[in-house]
């Protein structure tokens, strides 16, 4: 008798702990579990070129590579509420499956100049699950990246590394 209490007992906790990652419309959902870094790339120019990754549970770190106030590695804390809210401000542009690349040669990039920044977010699950990826290239010309890069462009604004990052 003890036995089968403990296997219903097991059996009936297992059921409890059921997660889902997904919103009943199929789109990704800001989960967390998982770390979310935000990265720029080199123009033919002075951009700002760092990293910036944050944890749900409130750490996060910087890490200034060229043309920014402060290079090398800054580690700062938010509230676990600004990464919710960060990464739902994300979750806009966040590929519903797979990675996502907006540059040259894709359907949504359109006729785009050269020389011009990239910036690329990863969300990184801590649970084994595949990393997600959006890379968009900011000389892309179409509604699609316009939309995109207004998301991707404000999302360094929620975060305190402004002083890291200069004067743009």
């Amino acid at each position: 008798m003890p036995y089968r209490f403990a296997v219903a007992l097991a059996a009936l906790s297992a059921t409890a702990c059921t997660m889902t990652d997904a919103a009943p419309d199929g789109a990704p959902i800001a989960i967390e579990r998982e770390s979310i870094t935000y990265s720029t790339e080199p123009c033919f120019g002075t951009c700002p070129v760092y990293s910036v990754t944050v944890m749900p549970e409130g750490e996060g770190v910087f890490e200034g590579k060229q043309h920014v106030a402060t290079t090398g590695t800054q580690s700062f804390r938010i509230a676990p509420a600004t990464y919710r809210r960060f990464a739902e401000h994300l979750a806009a542009v966040r590929p519903r499956e797979g990675d996502r690349n907006i540059s040259h040669g894709e359907p949504d990039c359109g006729n785009a100049p050269t020389d011009m920044p990239s910036i690329t977010v990863r969300w990184a699950s801590n649970t084994g699950a595949a990393d997600q990826n959006l890379r968009l290239y900011l000389g892309c010309r179409s509604a699609e990246a316009d939309r995109v890069a207004g998301v991707l462009k404000s999302a360094p604004e929620m975060l305190p590394i402004a002083a890291y990052i200069g004067k743009r």
